[in-house]
């Protein structure tokens, strides 16, 4: 049986996640973390979550919640991810990170305690959207710059703090690598005011917020007189903690290291 520990325990994707243990073979849940000053601090984790009391009381002491476990479930903040990552280093452990909106220097952080962790870090989780992504580099791949314009949208819950969401950056990377260019050096992030036209060879990115809307993601091949449109919708957030439950059960056997979700679906 995998231990494992949900940081961000009280906030809807670790309820889900929660749940998704609850649900899995093989998996238990053994500690909920969440931030000091949370009103939910000593709560049945199971109780919240939906599933019945587990006896699992959420705690604000990460390093002592994580001193017994296999397996780090994280999807809060950089700045928590990076402490749990180090956490993660120290005890040679599996940590799997659906954390957005992290620096370079963080990336680069949670990249060097991969060296004694073995780190699983995604955009996002689903299936689908990783099966998104490699359909993506193939169509910008074959889709000359100079005929086809790039264009990423996203909408989600207005809840969310980062913009592009992880999984509009993870596509729009697809799209860069299908193209052999660097997408900090092509992206468009915002457009405001007199623009003036839009360069060939740009990935822009657009995003819209609101509702109670999970995750909708788009990739647009924008060319004279047609147009590409590829697309996934999530419907429920279940299927981000159903993933990253299984890459918990897959990366528990693997050696140090950071990895993606296009390892454990067999597609790097």
């Amino acid at each position: 049986m995998m231990k494992l520990a949900v940081i961000g325990a009280a906030g809807r994707m670790g309820q889900s996640l929660v749940r998704a243990i609850d649900e899995i073979d093989g998996v238990e849940l053994t500690a909920a973390i969440e931030r000091a000053g949370s009103a939910h601090i000593s709560h049945d984790a199971g109780q919240l979550a939906g599933t019945g009391p587990n006896g699992i009381l959420i705690s604000d002491d990460l390093e002592n919640s994580l001193s017994a476990v296999d397996g780090i479930l994280d999807f809060t903040t950089p700045a928590v991810t990076v402490a749990a990552a180090k956490i993660a280093a120290a005890r040679a452990i599996v940590h799997i990170i659906g954390t957005t909106g992290c620096s370079t220097e963080e990336e680069d952080a949670i990249a060097g305690y991969a060296k004694s962790a073995t780190i699983m870090k995604s955009g996002n989780m689903s299936l689908g959207v990783n099966l998104l992504g490699e359909l993506v580099k193939q169509a910008a791949k074959s889709l000359d710059a100079s005929g086809f314009d790039i264009e990423v949208l996203e909408m989600h819950h207005k809840h969310k703090v980062d913009a592009p969401s992880g999984t509009a950056l993870l596509l729009g990377q697809k799209a860069a690598e299908g193209r052999s260019v660097d997408l900090e050096k092509v992206s468009v992030r915002t457009r405001d005011g007199y623009t003036g036209p839009r360069e060939d060879g740009k990935i822009g990115f657009a995003t819209l917020r609101g509702g109670s809307v999970v995750g909708e993601h788009s990739v647009i091949f924008a060319g004279a007189g047609e147009r590409i449109e590829l697309s996934h919708i999530a419907m429920d957030r279940s299927i981000f903690a159903t993933g990253a439950v299984k890459a918990a059960l897959w990366a528990r056997d693997k050696k140090p290291g950071l990895y993606s979700m296009l390892d454990v679906l067999g597609l790097a």
